[in-house]
């Protein structure tokens, strides 16, 4: 019974009831549709919002608000958190204008191609042209980001409920790995959120070809990605093996065709991150490509990840999603891939719970919750019908008792998983970005930031800059910007730190050290950064 529909409390219901008409227990333990009530548009709207069918709607709206103000603050107040966003802004500027995406962020020319196989992104070209400005990303992951919620809540709220889908929906979307991932800037793997939430929403209701359809592009998203595709097709295979019959009317008619196709994407997504590890990254690398390269830290290998470490970082996955609950559901064979090329890692940072990498995880995880909660649901009715040694002759046994018993409390902590989760986020917020939106100075450029602002104003539209982090928002969009140290010998016309501590206060100096044979001169400083230019 490891997909019963609606096997928690009837009188929530969910999204897919239609108002005006109370649910209707078939014999299958799952809700029918009644009829549409009354002739009254009002009223029909009025019933669509009180029988919660625009809640996950509401809810993604509310969050995409927070995201973006989380995202956008930050990028106010010049915080960011790394180079990632500028690599990002200039692959999509070079999209945009028809070239290659070209990042020199990573080096003079380097097409980011080489890096990481992330194609998806020349889908923001369009509307970075017209809105040439890192906001442009930053708004972008914030919906999609928020789309991911939808397809979290909707299926929640139908298999368990209203309330316990609208507490899921809440936990998964301010859960630690999506906030964590805002607070680092931009990142491809926003792409795949929403990819993955949906594909995996079409698993929990049985619609294999729409499963299997969203979760086709997450290849195009980045390298890795193509072992998830085949994973999903993995959970498809195990799912319609166990199929209820051709008279299921969600997917049992289709469960034939989902077992001749779930092979050939399990192939697909193999080969495909094959394809893009062995040949098209290194193609466009060029010599010197080393696939181990990400994991080692791009190069500066740090040592073993301490086992402590990676059960932590599991831990952090899984009890804010239920804990092991979700174990339960072989929706979890999803993040293997992800937690697999973590655990081959030398690089603390890819191991850890900051920055992005456990974002990919958390709608999996959260899914899986789901799916696990509805199964012990229909293991509770099915126990207390009968089916687990109830007819037996004298009454049940003393061991059949105790089964039961515990089965009634393992459903009875599964039916509070979901307030639980939705508490624990809530909770943990508070040691997380949304908390800083609840701080005046969130929302205000400090006088330092100003005068920096001021005083990158002063370098001129085409130049090539030598950068460190605080610049590269202002300054990608209408300049070529390199990384401090990583011109490989070409001398731009200015040099832009936000953080000069460390040159001053011979910054000419040090920029002529840093450029043998190039004379550098201040142009200006302030705020404890500077602004040097060639002569």
């Amino acid at each position: 019974m490891d997909n019963a529909r609606a096997v928690l409390p009837a009188q929530e219901g969910g999204p897919e009831d239609v108002p005006g008409a109370a649910p209707e227990r078939s014999g299958r333990g799952r809700f029918r549709r009644g009829r549409r009530g009354g002739s009254d548009g009002g009223d029909a709207r009025g019933a669509l919002w009180r029988g919660g069918r625009w809640d996950p709607y509401t809810l993604s709206a509310v969050l995409f608000c927070v995201y973006a103000a989380v995202s956008l603050t930050r990028y106010r107040r010049m915080d960011s958190m790394s180079w990632d966003l500028g690599i990002f802004e200039q692959a999509v500027k070079s999209y945009a204008h028809l070239h290659a995406p070209v990042a020199d962020l990573k080096g003079p020319g380097f097409n980011i191609l080489g890096d990481h196989f992330s194609p998806i992104t020349a889908l923001l070209a369009p509307f970075y042209r017209l809105f040439p400005t890192p906001v442009t990303l930053l708004t972008a992951q914030a919906l999609l980001f928020a789309l991911s919620v939808i397809p979290v809540t909707r299926v929640a709220a139908r298999l368990l409920g209203r309330g316990r889908g609208a507490a899921v929906g809440m936990a998964y979307g301010l859960s630690w790995g999506v906030q964590r991932a805002l607070d680092f800037d931009f990142h491809e793997i926003a792409f795949a959120m929403p990819l993955l939430a949906f594909s995996l929403e079409a698993v929990l209701r049985r619609r294999w070809a729409a499963a299997m359809w969203w979760a086709l592009p997450l290849v195009l998203v980045k390298e890795d990605m193509g072992a998830s595709v085949a994973m999903i097709g993995v959970v498809v295979l195990l799912r319609t093996r166990r199929g209820r019959g051709a008279d299921d009317r969600e997917g049992g008619s289709e469960d034939g065709a989902a077992r001749a196709y779930a092979p050939a994407l399990v192939a697909f997504g193999v080969a495909a991150s094959a394809w893009e590890i062995r040949w098209f990254i290194p193609y466009f690398h060029g010599p010197g490509y080393d696939a181990l390269n990400h994991l080692d830290g791009d190069g500066a290998l740090t040592g073993h990840i301490p086992a402590a470490t990676a059960v932590r970082t599991l831990l952090w996955i899984l009890l804010p999603a239920g804990g092991l609950l979700a174990l339960r559901s072989p929706l979890l064979l999803v993040t293997l891939p992800t937690l697999g090329w973590r655990c081959l890692s030398h690089y603390p940072e890819n191991w850890g719970t900051g920055w992005h990498y456990s974002a990919v995880l958390m709608p999996v995880v959260f899914l899986a919750l789901v799916d696990a909660i509805a199964a012990l649901g229909a293991v509770e009715q099915d126990g207390s019908s009968g089916a687990v040694g109830g007819g037996a002759p004298g009454g049940p046994r003393p061991w059949q008792r105790a089964g039961r018993r515990a089965r009634g409390l393992t459903a009875a902590v599964a039916a509070g998983a979901p307030a639980a989760t939705a508490g624990a986020a809530l909770a943990l917020c508070a040691q997380l970005p949304v908390a800083g939106l609840t701080h005046r100075a969130t929302y205000t450029a400090d006088a330092r930031t100003r005068a920096v602002e001021r005083m990158l104003d002063r370098i001129p539209d085409g130049a090539t800059v030598e950068s460190d982090v605080g610049p590269l928002g202002p300054l990608v969009r209408r300049t070529t910007v390199y990384w401090i140290g990583g011109t490989q010998g070409l001398a731009p016309q200015y040099i832009a730190l936000a953080d000069a501590s460390a040159w001053l206060p011979d910054a000419a100096g040090t920029a002529g050290r840093l450029h043998p044979g190039v004379r550098y001169a201040v142009l200006a400083e302030a705020g404890g950064g500077v602004v040097l230019r060639r002569e």
